[in-house]
């Protein structure tokens, strides 16, 4: 009988991933931009999400020192810049400055948002964990900031307007067409047949 699946060696093989840009600062310093394939949300009351950064980085220990960080959701307008964040160090370069992004002052946050992103959330750090090759920042997510574009006429965000784009082994992919919505595989047929409709 044939395996069902091959046995591999454990690895990190969640794919995809949100692509994202990280800015950070220590008050009176300039910010910098770190690009992360491994943020998430970790829990929605109170609303909470996780980065994951190599003690290397630069700015892992700004980060570290000021407690806070910035997760700006990446569109396909701000892929190159995206991808240089993580290319470049902060050591070396002024990304902001590199790049021609605009800072955005965010209230109680030393560390600005990225101007030219659709939607950015701004957490305070409430723990540090120590996990080999990199350390899990969890923050609380303080501030949330969207484009105006993005609004729709009921004041719901439309994502479809940011282009979000996703990270999977090495490549930057374009989100695709919706193929449902949750609970859809319960949804009454007239709630089914309006809400696909509405995602096409």
């Amino acid at each position: 009988m044939s395996e069902q699946f091959i046995p591999l060696n454990p690895g990190t093989l969640l794919a995809p991933v949100p692509a994202v840009m990280v800015s950070c600062a220590l008050p009176g310093q300039k910010p910098n931009i770190v690009t992360i394939a491994w943020a998430g949300t970790v829990c929605s009351d109170p609303p909470m999400c996780s980065i994951s950064v190599r003690k290397e980085r630069f700015s892992h220990p700004i980060i570290r020192e000021s407690g806070e960080f910035i997760i700006n959701l990446c569109g396909e307008d701000q892929l190159k810049d995206m991808d240089y964040c993580g290319v470049k160090s902060g050591r070396d370069v002024d990304k902001f400055a590199e790049r021609h992004l605009t800072p955005v002052s965010v209230p109680d946050f030393a560390a600005p948002a990225i101007g030219e992103c659709p939607l950015y959330l701004a957490c305070k750090v409430t723990s540090v964990q120590e996990l080999g090759s990199h350390d899990l920042f969890l923050g609380r997510i303080e501030r949330v900031g969207v484009k105006p574009d993005l609004m729709d006429e009921a004041g719901r965000i439309d994502y479809s307007k940011a282009k979000l784009i996703a990270y999977n082994h090495g490549n930057y992919y374009a989100l695709g067409q919706a193929l449902g919505f949750f609970g859809y595989s319960v949804a009454a047929p007239d709630v089914l047949k309006r809400r696909m409709e509405a995602l096409r």
